[in-house]
């Protein structure tokens, strides 16, 4: 598949995406593109890396746990709960791994720079929320909290375990992600069927209903794949370089933008969900700005991005 826009020139006119979908057997519903091509999971693999969490020990509550499984847009609601999630542990920010970041969402990174704030910090990168719960788990595991992000480390061989089970791919070797925590290896079929698996399974139930519940903590009310989680009814998660997984029933939904733009990635997710009539009328209508972003010039809407085979 590919995306082109209603008048070429205005932005990127071409952006290939690669989809699969599967049920939990494996079975392919569909899709376009080489499913089985290798990547690496990056942020998308979260829910069932906190879902680790949980089971070493972290107590977290459903709203805790949805920052866990989140790449937030550093809001005032996502740092607050990142710094519960650390005290409930006996730890603070220092405690964090995360490299000094603005927070992703430009209206919560221009708040901070009209506070006055001249330098970026840790608890604002997207995925501290991730690291909290993690350090969580090492203090509740009694593991060491200074080594957490060591793919030697007890949570991390924990974490690789869990991925290639739900996945069906051996997820080594193992590469380093944007935040230094280790990113697992493996391809869009192993992702869709993770997330089938996330969608039913009674082992990510806590994951799966915290995402549900609070898409714009799993990432920010403004981003593409929070406004699909609001109407789609299973989880939906984002990974950087343009992948986006959904899954609802036993259905798991993976795409790729090889272009690694995120908003391609939820086009595509929209054209395979349209494709499965797995969004309501209703749902489309709402979604139209996400399925079809539109195409400015000169200050005013000029066109709009659309999928053509």
């Amino acid at each position: 598949m590919r995306a082109e826009t209603t008048r070429s020139g205005l932005i990127e006119s071409v952006h290939h995406t690669r989809a699969v979908v599967v049920d939990a057997s494996g079975k392919a519903l569909g899709g376009w593109g080489d499913a089985d091509r290798p990547l690496y999971y990056r942020s998308a693999v979260k829910p069932f890396q906190a879902t680790i969490a949980l089971e070493a020990g972290a107590s977290l509550d459903v709203e805790q746990l949805a920052v866990a499984c989140s790449s937030h847009s550093g809001a005032p609601a996502h740092l607050a709960l990142v710094r519960s999630i650390l005290a409930g542990a006996g730890l603070d920010e220092r405690d964090l791994q995360t490299p000094p970041s603005w927070p992703l969402g430009d209206l919560a990174a221009a708040r901070v720079r009209e506070s006055g704030r001249r330098t970026p910090d840790g608890i604002f990168h997207n995925c501290s929320g991730k690291h909290a719960g993690w350090l969580a788990a090492c203090a509740a595991a009694g593991w060491p909290t200074g080594s957490y992000l060591d793919p030697a480390h007890p949570l991390q061989r924990s974490i690789a375990h869990a991925i290639a089970e739900c996945t069906g791919i051996d997820p080594h070797p193992v590469g380093v992600d944007g935040c230094g925590a280790p990113t697992l290896r493996g391809s869009i079929r192993g992702l869709a069927l993770g997330f089938a698996a996330l969608s039913e399974d009674s082992r990510y139930g806590a994951a799966r209903t915290a995402m549900c519940r609070f898409p714009g903590l799993v990432g920010g009310n403004e981003r593409p794949e929070s406004r699909i989680a609001a109407w789609f009814g299973g989880p939906v998660k984002g990974g950087a370089e343009g992948l986006l997984a959904a899954g609802r029933r036993g259905v798991g939904i993976a795409v790729k933008s090889d272009s690694g733009s995120h908003w391609v990635a939820a086009m595509g997710m929209m054209e395979a969900m349209r494709r499965l009539g797995m969004l309501s009328q209703a749902a489309l209508e709402a979604l139209e700005g996400v399925a079809h972003p539109p195409v400015l010039g000169g200050g005013r809407t000029v066109g709009r991005v659309e999928f053509s085979d």
